[in-house]
């Protein structure tokens, strides 16, 4: 009977796993950019129209709170301190219309430097692995049923990252789409919305590099006879997101946070630039 449960599982996972690993390529292009991936019967340009609706009421309503912040400020004395420099209104709403005009462009930058940087993380443990998936299920009836029911664990945690990336490309679109209607918290001193917003980007960006790079990982510890150490990868990616907001929840005081979109992304274009033009050895 153990034996026939073993066969069983092999056939099982001799598709199960070239799925894994063929699809392993898309999960980041999936989230970042859903629209690409989603295909036929989406047009790839539904998104920029969505975000150019948003940009337009987006940059309407700016103008008017900073109008109605202006006026009840420095006219009606009703809200906010009338001692206040006015050139700090003006900086701040000038602020709100750059991170709202330039994030379109801003997304691509970022977007690129996450995958050149996924890419070299994934080169890096592809060269390490030392056999391929042929290679492990052709030696799985001579690893034994335990290795077998590891590999199927191995899957069933991958199916729910899977389903997961999906739902990550959703939110990232949802970001996308409403980033101009946050920077509406700009015009405000503690950055309102705007500050918890933006940390929430990054986190689902800087989620989607982790958790990819354990998928690899945890493939090719699986396929090196480490079937343990493959499924704690895939049990961490799972808890990535609550892993990295215990250390990106927002610090008080007046950090700069409208200043991170513009900056991150060029100073990773500039990263990009000095790869590029590094000799090679």
């Amino acid at each position: 009977m153990a034996a026939l449960f073993l066969a069983l599982l092999i056939a099982i996972l001799n598709s199960l796993l070239y799925f894994v690993e063929s699809a392993v390529d898309s999960l980041a292009p999936m989230a970042f950019r859903a629209e690409l991936a989603i295909g036929y019967g989406f047009s790839v340009h539904t998104v920029t129209r969505l975000f150019n609706v948003a940009l337009n009421y987006g940059v309407a309503l700016i103008i008017l709170k900073f109008l109605k912040k202006g006026f009840e400020a420095y006219t009606l004395w009703t809200d906010g301190d009338p001692d206040m420099d006015p050139l700090i209104l003006l900086t701040n709403f000038f602020k709100a219309l750059a991170v709202a005009l330039s994030f379109g462009v801003a997304y691509n930058w970022i977007c690129d430097v996450a995958m050149e940087l996924l890419g070299e993380f994934l080169v890096i443990i592809d060269t390490s692995a030392a056999r391929t998936i042929t290679g492990y299920i052709a030696n799985l009836v001579s690893l034994g049923l335990f290795d077998a029911l590891m590999s199927l664990i191995f899957f069933i945690f991958w199916l729910v990252l899977y389903l997961q990336f999906f739902m990550r490309g959703i939110e990232m679109m949802i970001l996308r789409v409403g980033i101009p209607f946050a920077c509406l918290g700009l015009l405000d001193n503690d950055k309102g919305v705007f500050k918890p917003y933006i940390q929430k980007f990054f986190q689902n960006a800087l989620t989607v590099i982790v958790q990819v790079v354990l998928i690899r990982l945890g493939l090719a510890l699986m396929l090196n006879n480490h079937a343990v150490w493959g499924v704690a990868c895939m049990m961490t990616a799972l808890a990535t997101p609550k892993f990295l907001q215990e250390f990106m929840i927002a610090a008080g005081g007046g950090s700069n946070v409208s200043g991170t979109v513009y900056q991150t992304a060029r100073l990773g274009q500039m990263v990009k630039g000095l790869l590029k033009k590094a000799p090679v050895k």
